[in-house]
């Protein structure tokens, strides 16, 4: 047996412990129409064929037109997969909650302060995120600091509103709703620790107030592997993922948080652009902000180099 039959089998036996335990009644996946949630949702079929458990797409509006319609092809197929839209619109909700802008950290953070009055005072994490204060066992300034570019938006001055909550607003603000109207209280996600960032710390099974709240059953699987499992069971994926487009991650179009955002700006601009367009109108305030700074994006809406 290889390595990732191993991890095969051990992720199989581990889904099927926990659907005994708790019953396949109280879960349903948050499906995302990308490539992990794809991989999740055929994981599940193969530890428990015939199951029943809901695939529930969250239409924020603002995802790629490619994956919307990947998604509701599933839908047509099999009724197990549904569609919910939010409750706000996207541009009313980035206006009134704050848009994201670098990283969920930073926002976090940026909020915070906005939040606070524009004040440091009384909020220690804030300060320490903004003074410098965390370093790593070397002495050296750990990744969990605020840039010195970025230290202008702990000042009154720096009037864009900014938040981490765009996901939680046009996702699961709305699937938490759909989860007590249809009594289904633990989400199964395809949140994998390799994806770094806030999920580098993802769990298997993520308990609150000792009740199971959300299980994560590729938490522990190498994106490597998740190649190697599509590849061996022919796991469809939506063709974002393959030529000539090639997106190695998707999500609500043209994301700040995007680390290779100026890269999936111009595969947009070539094979959708009144997508590209759709992303300078949602994000303008930050894309102007990310331009002036040269940060993510290096090119003028029109292709031309800014530098």
């Amino acid at each position: 047996m290889t390595d990732e039959e191993f991890l095969l089998q051990d992720r199989l036996t581990k889904i099927r412990s926990v659907f005994h335990q708790y019953g396949q009644d109280k879960f349903y996946i948050s499906f995302s129409g990308g490539k992990d949630s794809c991989v999740l949702s055929e994981l599940i079929d193969m530890a428990v064929p015939d199951n029943q458990i809901p695939r529930v797409f969250a239409d924020t509006g603002i995802e790629l037109n490619i994956i919307r319609d990947f998604v509701r092809e599933r839908v047509a197929k099999d009724d197990r997969f549904q569609m919910i839209k939010p409750s706000v619109p996207i541009k009313k909700m980035l206006e009134e909650k704050g848009y994201p802008f670098k990283s969920k950290n930073h926002s976090y953070w940026v909020a915070k302060y906005q939040d606070n009055g524009c004040s440091l005072e009384g909020k220690a994490g804030l300060q320490k995120y903004v003074s410098g204060y965390y370093k790593n066992k070397n002495g050296y300034k750990s990744s969990d600091n605020c840039p010195n570019k970025l230290m202008y938006q702990f000042t009154p001055d720096f009037n864009i509103k900014i938040s981490d909550r765009c996901c939680t607003e046009l996702k699961e603000v709305p699937l938490t709703k759909w989860q007590k109207e249809n009594h289904k209280p633990v989400a199964i996600s395809g949140i994998m620790q390799a994806e770094g960032g806030r999920r580098k710390s993802a769990v298997c099974m993520y308990f609150s107030h000792k009740k199971l709240k959300a299980f994560h059953p590729l938490a522990v699987v190498t994106k490597e592997w998740e190649e190697w499992f599509i590849n061996e069971y022919n796991v469809e994926i939506c063709d974002i993922y393959k030529p000539p487009y090639n997106f190695k991650r998707t999500g609500c179009k043209g994301c700040p948080f995007t680390l290779d955002l100026q890269q999936n700006l111009d595969i947009l601009q070539k094979y959708f652009p009144n997508e590209r367009k759709q992303c300078e109108v949602i994000w303008k305030p930050i894309y102007d902000e990310y331009r002036r700074l040269g940060f993510r994006l290096t090119k003028k809406p029109n292709g031309k180099e800014l530098f």
